[in-house]
């Protein structure tokens, strides 16, 4: 997937199931996508369909993670990203509807996709 494709379609389509690792209320969540740029920037991308919204397990565990790596010293953010699409999903141009960073979930002053959002703060 050096290219930003995948090499076997049939085995990304395969759902994981989770069940045996399940501790009382604490589940297993996903990431979609996760960039380091040179052990100095850390980005996390969560993809969302519709109107759907992070479940609070899950950005409890991203806030977290984020917190952990701004604690060590690295720049991390979470991006947040909403599609309409029922069929494959070109990330990098959807629309990122909130971020996170230093604690605070905020809210872009202007429209960017993923990629321009990337590019905006790997540079900062």
């Amino acid at each position: 997937m050096s290219d930003g494709t995948f090499r076997n379609r049939d085995y990304a389509q395969q759902l994981k199931i989770f069940k045996g690792l399940c501790f009382g209320k604490i589940a297993p969540t996903d990431i979609d996508a996760f960039l380091d740029f040179n052990n100095e920037v850390f980005i996390f991308i969560e993809t969302k369909h519709g109107t759907s919204k992070l479940p609070f397990g899950q950005k409890l565990a991203l806030e977290r993670l984020c917190n952990a790596c701004n604690d060590a010293g690295k720049r991390s953010f979470v991006l947040v990203a909403h599609h309409d699409s029922d069929g494959d999903i070109d990330v990098a141009g959807i629309p990122v509807t909130e971020y996170y960073y230093r604690g605070q979930w905020l809210k872009p002053k202007e429209p960017k996709n993923v990629r321009q959002a990337i590019e905006i703060l790997k540079c900062k």
